[in-house]
C-alpha cells in the first residue's frame, strides 16, 4: 500500500508580543498526537479535513481547541515532520487579528493554554511548533 503525507496546520497566534500554547495532556492518547508531543507546549492546530483550504482549517481549529475567532491568517511556514511511520506537512499561519477569550474548549487533550514571551518560551516545545516559530523569526517559509 502507498502511503502519502499528511496536511496539518499550527497557528501561531500572538499579542502583546506574546505567544498562545497549550500544554498537551501527558496521557499519550488524551494528547492526541500521532507525533508523540504528549506532555508538550503545543500552538492551536490539527489535520486539514478533506474538502477544507488550510486556511479555513486553521480557523476552524483554532476556534474549536480556543474559542477564538481569527480575523486574519498569513502563512508563514511550511515543515515536513517525519517520526516513526507518520509524515506531516504542517503549514504554519501567524494570527494577530481575533476575537474572544481564549478557553480551553478540549481539556481532555489541552490542560491549559497560556502566554510566553518569545524570550521565555517553555523548555518543551511541540516540534513542528519550534519550527514554525524559527522559521517566523529568520523570514523563511520552508526549511528542512
Amino acid at each position: 500500500m502507498t502511503k502519502y503525507p499528511r496536511a496539518g496546520v499550527g497557528v501561531m497566534v500572538v499579542r502583546n508580543h506574546k505567544v498562545l500554547l497549550g500544554l498537551r495532556h501527558s496521557d499519550a492518547e488524551k494528547a492526541s498526537s500521532e507525533l508523540h508531543g504528549e506532555g508538550t507546549w503545543t500552538m492551536p492546530g490539527g489535520k486539514v479535513d478533506w474538502h477544507q483550504t488550510i486556511k479555513e482549517s486553521a480557523m476552524r481549529e483554532l476556534e474549536e481547541e480556543t474559542s477564538l475567532k481569527a480575523n486574519n491568517l498569513k502563512l508563514i511556514s511550511v515543515t515536513d515532520e517525519i517520526v516513526h511511520d507518520n509524515h506531516f506537512v504542517t503549514n504554519g499561519f501567524i494570527c494577530t487579528d481575533f476575537e474572544g477569550d481564549v478557553k480551553t474548549m478540549e481539556p481532555d487533550e489541552i490542560v491549559e493554554w497560556r502566554w510566553f514571551s518569545f524570550s521565555e518560551l517553555p523548555e518543551k516545545v511541540f516540534p513542528p511548533c519550534v519550527k514554525i516559530i524559527k522559521n517566523f523569526f529568520t523570514n523563511e517559509i520552508y526549511k528542512h
